[in-house]
């Protein structure tokens, strides 16, 4: 479980390094993923691949973003609020499976 959020950490890390504003674009977000910004206070941006959208638990923090942010994401990209540390326990486990 944690050899794979070290993978994606390091996939974030790697893909947000040369990075200059905080805007998405298509050209650093490889085909198949997305990029999610998560954070309670201070927001990190993730690369996930889309298919995490189809998993129950990561459909919760969807429901949870769309109750405190609507359809309006400040960071410019969807936005989940929870905390880093359980974001990641979470795209790990996903990655198990």
């Amino acid at each position: 479980m944690a050899l794979q959020a070290k993978q994606i950490l390091r996939l974030q890390s790697l893909l947000t390094r040369n990075r200059l504003s905080r805007v998405t674009t298509a050209l650093d977000v490889p085909k198949g993923h997305l990029a999610v910004y998560v954070g309670e206070n201070e927001k990190k941006r993730f690369i996930v691949p889309v298919s995490y959208l189809s998993h129950p638990s990561f459909q919760d923090l969807l429901i949870r973003a769309e109750e405190e942010f609507g359809f309006h994401h400040p960071m410019g990209g969807l936005t989940i609020p929870c905390e880093e540390k359980a974001f990641v326990a979470l795209a790990a486990h996903l990655n198990a499976s």
